[in-house]
């Protein structure tokens, strides 16, 4: 596993930007969940009150025990019905520190002094959407730049809410799964891909692929849907979203959050119009939509599969043909840096960018 310092990206080791931690459905439950992202420890629970997610770190700042690890001894879990969440709060089962979701120490049972002011974990900005749950993560600890991820779809009913490909964790860089953005010489290979016209494009936090071609999964093999058209967008470093109309009009997800320097976990989805045209999508289209979902899967696996077994590509033999790797790597180094320093790197990168020889996605003239 090579590290961010291998890539030499910047100066922090995990990137600036919205990430998924969770299917929303995993903390429909009475119960925390520790769990590990960024090299550190977290809990991450719905409120019994006001049902929303919390997010705060790991570990009780009194003696550093894990709030959110399994516990079925303690009479602080056995006396609450077998959790130790209370309302919005959660409980410490070694002394019953108990914490808010602001991550302050709000009672400590056994003592009858004021409260110490550094009596509190960090609690971390959450948002749900698009069935799954997502934090912002910052090393610098400022507000999130950008608005969590969000589709008009997910709430449409013609629209096939789906469920998650839980894909795994992968041992790569998340660069190596962020430089597929501008990879135009895989598509052939890799998805078997005729691709007629493609470009690259990157604006602020965004970077853009658009292209069109024949395809071996995704579109119609009779001629009546035979072009695979898609815009494909990073929107921060690790929500990718791709509006795409093949066999049936969907938006893929694949969403990818680092878990330690070098390791990444990553889930998928598609989302699909009524394949039958109807307002409200029926039973059939759901089941036609899964179909559909799979085949996605499937060619996603073809990535997958590949960044399984490579080496990591920290200087590579680009030609001008491959598309536009090193505006993309420097695109993706704003996140790895200050704040201070991200309109250096977008000065460097922003634009459009076609592979030589490629026609490009939008009138030529603008490329």
């Amino acid at each position: 596993m090579a590290t961010t310092k291998e890539y030499r990206l910047g100066e922090f080791t995990f990137p600036r930007g919205w990430f998924m931690i969770a299917e929303a459905s995993e903390i429909d439950s009475y119960k925390p969940q520790q769990i590990r992202y960024f090299g550190h420890d977290f809990v991450l629970y719905r409120g019994r009150e006001s049902g929303k997610p919390v997010l705060l770190d790991g570990y009780c700042c009194h003696m550093q025990n894990p709030l959110g690890a399994k516990n079925t001894t303690s009479y602080v879990v056995r006396d609450n019905g077998g959790t130790n969440i209370e309302g919005d709060n959660i409980r410490c089962p070694y002394h019953a520190w108990r914490f808010g979701p602001d991550g302050k120490c709000n009672e400590i049972p056994y003592s009858t002094d004021p409260i110490p002011e550094n009596a509190r974990i960090k609690a971390w900005t959450v948002v749900e959407s698009l069935g799954a749950i997502w934090m912002w993560y910052d090393p610098e600890g400022g507000e999130p730049e950008w608005d969590a991820p969000s589709l008009p779809e997910w709430d449409d009913p013609a629209w096939v809410r789906p469920k998650y490909d839980h894909v795994g964790l992968l041992n790569q860089h998340p660069q190596e799964v962020v430089d597929n953005i501008c990879d135009y010489a895989h598509l052939g290979p890799i998805h078997g891909s005729t691709v007629d016209r493609y470009e690259n494009e990157f604006i602020g936090h965004k970077a853009i692929q658009r292209q069109c071609g024949g395809h071996r999964t995704l579109v119609a093999q009779d001629g009546t849907r035979s072009i695979l058209h898609t815009i494909t967008t990073y929107h921060g470093p690790g929500v990718l979203i791709s509006d795409l109309t093949g066999l049936y009009d969907a938006t893929l997800l694949i969403f990818h959050t680092p878990v330690e320097d070098g390791q990444i976990r990553i889930w998928h989805s598609l989302i699909v119009k009524s394949p039958g045209g109807h307002a409200k999508a029926t039973v059939t289209d759901a089941v036609t939509a899964a179909q559909f979902q799979e085949a996605s899967m499937l060619s996603f696996a073809q990535d997958f599969e590949a960044w399984s077994v490579k080496e990591a590509c920290v200087n590579g033999m680009f030609v001008p043909q491959d598309g536009p790797f090193h505006k993309a790597r420097i695109w993706y180094k704003q996140f790895f840096n200050p704040r201070a320093k991200k309109a250096e790197y977008l000065e460097r990168c922003e634009g459009l960018y076609v592979p030589k020889g490629v026609t490009p996605y939008t009138e030529p003239e603008t490329a």
